[in-house]
């Protein structure tokens, strides 16, 4: 096992925050009571719960009978598409730059899927194209995933309620809210997902946001917690865990932007001045601080992250989700960036632990990496060719 590891995948999970496990140890010791109960261990672990969401609530703009606990955020996202369209049956529509947890769901209702700009920005004349009061459901998420790149909700929530004026407005703000105030960004949608490991708490807990009058049917059946939203018994210590990382993340979003975001940029100028035939995948000016995504002209992304795993670099190709995939990313596709360009692509994700030292590494090993990976595959790279193209059958 390498010592001193340099974590730049924040995307795919963070670090738990001190305050998460405080608050968490007490609920998997002594004070394991069932909040459904009625006895003296219930209630207090009734109380912790209350606490919690009242505090959720507030980082998330909304009213405590607003949140509903779930397993984490793919459940979330499912839930508030399968909700809302069991209850109100009609179209679905997302863009094509969405979590495979809300792409995937759309799909499974034959749902509408919109392009994005090479920017990474969804197409919101293509947007206005797709809406008609046939649609209950769109989803667009607050901040991408892989990218990075912040969408325009307030745009799409305009376009929503004059083309499609009874369709709720869903957005995915799993990998926003360590970077953004998803209160204020996230305020035109009626609903809301994020999860707590993304920010400093546990893995198996996240929320939901449904806004007061937004009709949405269970996913899960039993005994009715969560106002019948989502039966079955609370995970405690998970969601007093996320209260604590929810209230730290918010305490130190503003100084963890401005320090993250200027790491982030020398890192990303670092590599794209050392490294010839590397590109930005994109638009830095509207990403979130802590996203860095480049390409890397003639390598593989799988044998880049083995050599930078050697030297002691935790990153990703793309979503941690789509791990192992062959074909290259939904997300690089939907850019319409070349096979070639795509299939050499790293993501580097920085988050409030990163320290100088880990960028001051990742600028020694990357450069590295990515020459020795070349020397063992000299000459021209390949040709380049539209992602999802037969290379036989490319025209010139």
């Amino acid at each position: 096992m390498v010592l001193n590891l340099c974590y730049l995948d924040h995307a795919a999970t963070t670090p738990m925050r001190a305050e998460a496990v405080a608050a968490m140890e007490p609920y998997l010791k002594n004070r394991f009571g069932n909040p459904s109960g009625a006895h003296a261990m219930a209630r207090e672990a009734r109380r912790a719960l209350d606490a919690a969401r009242e505090m959720v609530a507030q980082a998330l703009g909304a009213q405590p009978g607003e949140v509903v606990f779930t397993g984490g955020g793919s459940e979330a996202d499912n839930l508030a598409i399968a909700g809302v369209v069991a209850a109100r049956p009609g179209g679905a529509v997302c863009t094509a730059i969405e979590h495979h947890a809300v792409l995937h769901s759309c799909r499974a209702f034959e749902g509408a899927v919109v392009a994005v700009t090479s920017s990474g920005v969804v197409d919101l004349d293509r947007l206005a194209e797709t809406l008609d009061p046939s649609v209950s459901l769109v989803s667009v998420m607050l901040a991408n995933n892989e990218i990075g790149t912040v969408q325009p909700l307030a745009d799409v929530a305009d376009l929503v309620h004059q083309f499609a004026p009874e369709a709720v407005l869903h957005t995915d703000a799993v990998a926003a809210f360590t970077w953004l105030d998803v209160a204020r960004l996230a305020a035109p949608a009626d609903l809301v997902a994020v999860s707590a490991h993304k920010f400093g708490g546990p893995k198996g807990v996240g929320a939901l946001v449904v806004r007061s009058g937004t009709k949405l049917a269970p996913l899960i059946h039993g005994g009715g917690q969560e106002w019948g939203r989502r039966s079955g018994t609370h995970n405690v210590a998970g969601i007093v865990a996320m209260a604590a990382a929810v209230e730290a993340a918010v305490a130190e979003r503003g100084a963890t932007v401005v320090r993250v975001s200027a790491e982030r940029d020398r890192l990303v100028d670092g590599l794209l001045s050392g490294v010839t035939g590397s590109q930005e995948n994109g638009d830095r000016a509207i990403k979130i601080a802590g996203n860095a995504h480049l390409s890397f002209e003639g390598i593989e992304s799988e044998a880049l992250l083995v050599l930078l795993d050697e030297a002691g670099i935790c990153a990703s190709a793309g979503s941690a989700c789509a791990s192992g995939a062959v074909e290259p990313s939904h997300v690089m596709a939907a850019l319409g960036v070349s096979r070639d360009r795509a299939r050499g692509a790293l993501r580097l994700t920085l988050g409030s632990t990163t320290t100088t030292a880990d960028i001051d590494h990742a600028l020694q090993a990357i450069p590295a990496a990515v020459a020795r990976l070349r020397a063992f595959s000299p000459g021209r790279a390949p040709a380049a060719v539209p992602i999802g193209l037969n290379p036989s059958s490319a025209t010139v």
